[in-house]
């Protein structure tokens, strides 16, 4: 792993070497791209070298050891870089996982009412806003794609990019099956009911990421629905698109005109069939088997909100915390840092095997 590192310090010195002559900007595009490279491989070279200074500091202390006056404060600061070289050893170690290649892309969301009927579409509407809230609380900018409300404010289906540094590596364990227990607004005697809502999360490409053939989509145009102003079932501005080959429909009706509605529907075509893409590359590696942690797949019950007892139990890593105000306010990060770290260590585990 040392020498890993060594030829990982070296490149990067050589791209800062590179970001300082005269002509680095001459070709953007590539500039970017050493830029890029370089700041992934700054946390890395910093943790190495803080390593290495762990290390002369312990061969330094153990020298000094041979001296009796300054046997007791050497043994204290070789004790003290023994403690910081192993920490950062493992550091090190989760730095050099592999990363996902996705994880620094804008997110596409989907969120659909499950089992439940009226109260499955309440709680979709509950999860919207806390997907919202955790997005504003991180300076993220949401983008709605798609919104269809029923008449008692819930939601059958949202669509809607969350923009921002790492939205995807935050996000992506988002992907499955939400349950709900509590009480609906319904319920006239006070029994609590179990509901479901079904939520995906997908990685925004760009339509230059994905080969998408323009004979193989059909374009439908209709009138918009629900709230959204005056143009609201005025003009035919709403936007569907059918991806024959694959059968993906997509749609979009939030913006005002049909072109700005297609833009939007493409990105969210490219998304899908990057997915499907991946999907069959990592059932064709043999052996392979999905990370329990990592996204989950939209079939899989992966989080239970329960209001009479204030719990949310996240079931793939059995995480229960005790404060759903909170999270469904949008305070998401402990229960998402949990799952970050047990997918590191599945890896690491995996690395090690």
């Amino acid at each position: 792993m040392l020498e890993k590192l060594q030829a990982v310090e070296n490149r990067y010195e050589e791209l800062c070497f590179r970001s300082e002559q005269s002509d680095f900007y001459a070709d953007p595009k590539r500039a970017a791209a050493f830029l890029r490279e370089k700041n992934e491989l700054e946390p890395i070279v910093e943790t190495f070298r803080a390593y290495n200074r762990a290390s002369r500091d312990m061969e330094e202390a153990q020298d000094l050891m041979a001296d009796p006056e300054m046997r007791e404060l050497c043994q204290e600061t070789f004790q003290k870089a023994k403690t910081d070289q192993e920490n950062l050893y493992r550091e090190l170690q989760v730095l050099l996982l592999p990363k996902d290649p996705n994880d620094g892309k804008n997110v596409i969301m989907e969120i659909r009412g499950g089992v439940g009927g009226e109260e499955s579409a309440l709680f979709a509407h509950s999860l919207f806003r806390m997907y919202s809230m955790y997005a504003a609380a991180r300076g993220w900018k949401i983008e709605l794609m798609n919104y269809n409300e029923t008449e008692l404010g819930g939601v059958k289906e949202a669509d809607f990019v969350i923009s921002g540094a790492g939205a995807y590596s935050r996000l992506k364990y988002e992907s499955g099956v939400h349950r709900v227990q509590r009480v609906p607004e319904t319920e006239s005697g006070g029994r609590v009911h179990t509901s479901t809502a079904t939520v995906a999360v997908l990685p925004e490409m760009e339509e230059v990421d994905v080969t998408i053939r323009p004979e193989d989509i059909e374009m439908q145009v209709f009138r918009s629905s629900g709230a959204g102003g005056q143009h609201i079932n005025k003009t035919s501005s709403a936007v569907r698109l059918i991806h024959r080959p694959s059968g993906i429909v997509v749609s979009c009706q939030e913006e005002r005109s049909q072109v700005q509605n297609r833009e939007k529907c493409m990105r969210m075509l490219a998304s899908k069939l990057y997915e499907i893409e991946q999907e069959k590359l990592d059932s064709a590696v043999t052996g392979m088997r999905r990370s329990q942690v990592g996204t989950g797949m939209r079939n899989e019950r992966i989080r239970t909100y329960n209001f009479p007892q204030g719990r949310v139990t996240d079931h793939r890593i059995g995480l229960t915390l005790y404060k759903i105000d909170a999270v469904m306010d949008g305070d998401l990060d402990e229960i998402i840092d949990a799952l970050a770290t047990a997918e590191q260590a599945e890896k690491l585990k995996q690395a090690q095997a």
